[in-house]
């Protein structure tokens, strides 16, 4: 059974999945959203990779070298053992800029005999859609499209560049590299180079983790998320990925299959809420700085859930139909329709972000003005739109109703505007806009209990439950000990929990009943069971949940039931901040001793 056993690397421009057998199946260039030059991923004949063949005696083992997004694979027999340090350079230059290129290196390492290798270069541009040839020129081999010359990447490498493309048994005897760019080099490279880029990339990865919080328990699996999470980000914007992959099944040969290389407004704001949770402002202020961008370029345009990483607004979707797809889980897509839909809730997600920014770091008067006008823009929307009913968190196709948790953070935003309000006393905005989150809250009250059952439901107009309303308390909606919230969190438990994981909900949606576990789902149940006093039960099944990450404690967006595979688009930053916020629910920070100076 094929498993996403893989590793991220990345640099915060683009990223790279690479397997546990050191082979790079997913790669798009130069960016997160370009297309791919390695996609095995979704296409295991077409698809493309770069992998090392060796002989059926070794043992090769994965992990990353310690808190970095640096990935280890080694290779060991009873003679001969090489590491493979896989990685893409991202450090601050002498000017506080940062170097990021669209690049991978893959340094091996000797550390026992002389091991042999076939290696496997099979580049294939543009999503598999061009003939790739290729040519040696002086110090690199270029692969370039057959049909479009300019479309081209660059590998540099030690090894015998005949030997290479011929896929022939080469000996390893001392330290060599790869460099795949999608530019010209113009520094000179070699290993040097290499263990200086290598040297550098580490310490920007240590020196990140280092300025977030510590934990007693769980600290090096809430540092792998954190590491993920900040791989998602793409530094020339501020945006937040959902993740870096297309059209990985929700269910395996379902058509569940959507391109999470975008922002979603509500993801994004999570992620952010998370990295300032853990200390990591700058990401946050690099986000709002995004969000300003879009709104002021677009004021007299309805907010859309989503954006292309530079802030795009039209994300057509169009299908790939060359590739089989994942297991064979057709169709695979690139775009996402999503995009247009009404889902009233992520402003509210949005504005609780905006909200925290102003209490933390609220910046010059100008930017504060600037801001101010985002928020009344946002309120408006919001006025205009919450009592209408949308297609809710989770993006139904064909049908609109008044979902509760929509009208939820419809009244998060203009909680949150309000108090934003006060901060800066406009004291008459603070009161408009909390007269009308009362109303809102008011009506969730009347229209959203349902006396019969005795829980919150997920719309006005149905009986059926809906994890997201997990979220009530997390959002100050509702408190956690009140008993209409006890009550829901326990009549979603028994409706929606199975095999030891969560259903998002049960009704069937456009494409019917679902069959798979959102991972997240499962997170927010441990959280509301903690909150409603049902400890020890929410740590059983936390402890699960670390048992169903990927041998280097990464998540997908969903998991099989039965089996507890990992499926849908991967790695998912929806379930890394939501581990991050479980976990420390059951740790403590650690605290540096008085006598230590930072």
């Amino acid at each position: 059974m094929d498993n996403l056993d893989y590793g991220i690397i990345g640099n915060c421009r683009t990223a790279a999945l690479v397997s546990k057998t050191g082979s790079i199946d997913w790669f798009c260039l130069p960016d997160f959203d370009s297309p791919s030059i390695f996609a095995k991923l979704l296409d295991k004949e077409k698809g493309g990779s770069f992998h090392f063949e060796v002989s059926d005696d070794y043992n090769i083992t994965q992990k990353y070298n310690g808190h970095t997004n640096i990935l280890m694979t080694r290779f060991e027999s009873s003679e001969h053992g090489f590491i493979l340090f896989d990685y893409m350079p991202r450090y601050r230059t002498s000017d506080l800029r940062h170097y990021m290129p669209p690049e991978i290196h893959r340094y091996i390492r000797v550390f026992k005999g002389a091991p042999s290798v076939r290696v496997v270069y099979d580049p294939k541009l543009n999503y598999a859609r061009e003939d790739v040839r290729h040519e040696i020129v002086g110090n690199y081999i270029k692969s370039h499209s057959v049909e479009n010359s300019e479309d081209k990447v660059y590998l540099y490498t030690s090894f015998d560049k005949e030997k290479v493309l011929n896929r022939e048994e080469m000996v390893i005897t001392d330290h060599q590299f790869f460099l795949l760019s999608y530019n010209q080099k113009l520094v000179t490279v070699d290993i040097n180079r290499i263990l200086l880029e290598f040297e550098r990339t580490k310490v920007y990865w240590l020196n990140f983790v280092n300025r977030s919080r510590d934990y007693v328990q769980y600290n090096d699996m809430i540092k792998r998320s954190l590491l993920v999470l900040k791989l998602l980000s793409y530094q020339n914007s501020g945006a937040m990925l959902a993740a870096i992959t297309t059209s990985l099944p929700e269910t395996i040969g379902e058509t569940r299959n959507w391109d999470y290389r975008y922002c979603w407004l509500r993801d994004a704001s999570m992620s952010i809420d998370t990295l300032l949770f853990m200390k990591q402002k700058s990401a946050a202020k690099r986000f709002i700085e995004f969000i300003k961008r879009i709104l002021k370029s677009s004021r007299n345009e309805p907010v859309q859930i989503m954006y292309g990483i530079r802030g795009e607004r039209d994300l057509s979707e169009e299908i790939l139909p060359h590739l089989s797809g994942y297991a064979n889980s057709h169709p695979v897509r690139i775009g996402n329709a999503a995009y247009y839909q009404e889902q009233n809730d992520s402003i509210g997600y949005l504005l609780d972000v905006i909200y925290k920014y102003y209490l933390y770091f609220p910046g010059t008067l100008d930017e504060i003005e600037e801001i101010w006008e985002i928020i009344k823009n946002l309120v408006r929307a919001v006025l205009a739109s919450w009592k209408n009913p949308d297609r809710s968190i989770w993006e139904y196709r064909t049908k609109k109703h008044h979902f509760v948790f929509s009208k939820v953070m419809s009244w998060v935003a203009l909680d949150r505007a309000s108090l934003i309000a006060e901060l800066l006393q406009r004291d008459y905005y603070a009161i408009e806009w909390r007269k009308e989150a009362d109303i809102i809250k008011k009506e969730v009250h009347e229209k959203g209990w349902n006396e019969e059952l005795q829980t919150f439901t997920q719309a006005y107009d149905n009986r059926d439950a809906d994890s997201s309303l997990l979220l009530m308390y997390f959002y100050d909606f509702i408190d956690a000990g009140d008993e209409r919230f006890v009550k829901t969190v326990k009549y979603i438990k028994e409706n929606l929990f199975h095999e030891g994981l969560m259903y998002r909900y049960k009704a069937e949606d456009d494409f019917g009943v679902p069959t798979s576990s959102f991972t997240i789902c499962t997170f927010w149940l441990i959280d509301a069971l903690y909150m409603i006093g049902e400890k020890e039960e929410a740590r059983e099944l936390f402890e699960n949940m670390i048992s169903y990450s990927n041998h280097l404690g990464l998540y997908s967006e969903d998991l099989d039931f039965e089996t507890k595979r990992q499926l849908g688009n991967f790695p998912q930053a929806y379930s890394h901040l939501a581990f991050i916020n479980t976990a420390a629910l059951f740790s403590e920070e650690k605290k540096l001793s008085k006598f230590i100076r930072p």
